[in-house]
């Protein structure tokens, strides 16, 4: 609740944070309600091909005739699904382990980190496109034994692996952290007064890494997301008929020739994509004074 407080407290007085955020509210409100009130389906072809905006399609249309102001926004759902669903796997395990390192010390953090190291000497996202390439019909299959739809396989993987790939720089800056924190009187008093480890690290610990865990988190949404577009865009991400902001611009290039500019094809969807990014960089900035204890409120 204090958090809460005191982020009211910085974004009140400054209009442009309150602009930033009406505009993400109104995306996400946009990306759950859109699609459902919209008069197309997402996947509806028609006989309109490539037709400018208009008041029938205000976005205009795609090659197969699909409506793109309804494509548009259930990509934004797609892509905001992936991102944060995405980042809070990230987030839950690069926390956890950058803590677990860095309060163990010792051999334990030697270890931890030398493994963290490796990881970060792999080709991650090119990883990803393998293992995900891999597993689509396996975990395809299994969806369809559980009844739900098998295009979704792709969705899943991408959300889970991009989410453990992208914990590696929140480890190793919570593990400074808390290396750092370990040392203050409040820590080795809880010691002192035999605190359990596990509660000195939830009680004592998290909550003084609030500010720095926002912070890195507003980046890893952005992240996750751009990786996302780009692995649909090269074609190894979503899937006909799903949707993402990169299958829209990937199918939007395909279309630029010299000859004929359809310009509505990439300038929706690329244009709201990168609009949330700036927002969701903006917001973090906010957040990072909201919940950071060396900031003056």
């Amino acid at each position: 609740m204090t958090s809460l407080l005191s982020f009211y407290r910085v974004v009140r007085n400054d209009l442009f944070l309150i602009v930033c955020a009406v505009f993400l509210l109104m995306v996400i409100v946009l990306t759950i309600f859109g699609p459902l009130i919209s008069h197309y389906r997402y996947d509806e072809i028609s006989n309109a091909s490539l037709q400018q905006p208009s008041w029938t399609h205000w976005f205009g249309t795609d090659v197969n005739g699909r409506d793109l102001l309804t494509r548009t926004f259930f990509g934004a759902r797609v892509s905001l699904t992936v991102a944060a669903f995405g980042a809070l796997i990230s987030l839950t395990v690069g926390v956890s382990y950058g803590m677990v390192s860095g309060y163990a010390g010792g051999r334990v953090d030697n270890f931890m980190m030398r493994l963290v190291e490796i990881i970060y000497s792999l080709p991650t996202l090119v990883l990803v496109i393998v293992i995900v390439t891999t597993l689509d019909n396996p975990v395809a299959s299994l969806l369809h034994r559980l009844g739900m739809e098998e295009s979704y396989s792709r969705l899943v993987l991408i959300i889970v692996f991009l989410g453990f790939t992208e914990w590696l720089t929140m480890a190793r800056i919570i593990r400074g952290q808390v290396l750092v924190l370990k040392q203050q009187p409040f820590v080795q008093a809880s010691l002192a007064l035999g605190q359990s480890h596990v509660l000195i690290l939830w009680k004592h610990l998290l909550p003084n890494l609030a500010g720095l865990i926002v912070v890195y988190l507003t980046l890893t949404v952005p992240t996750i997301m751009l990786d996302e577009s780009f692995m649909s865009f090269l074609g190894v991400g979503l899937q006909e008929p799903l949707a993402s902001w990169g299958t829209l611009v990937a199918n939007a290039a395909f279309l630029i020739n010299p000859i004929r500019l359809y310009w509505w094809m990439l300038l929706f969807p690329a244009g709201l994509m990168t609009l949330t990014l700036l927002v969701l960089n903006f917001l973090g900035d906010g957040l990072r004074d909201a919940f950071d204890p060396r900031v003056k409120k």
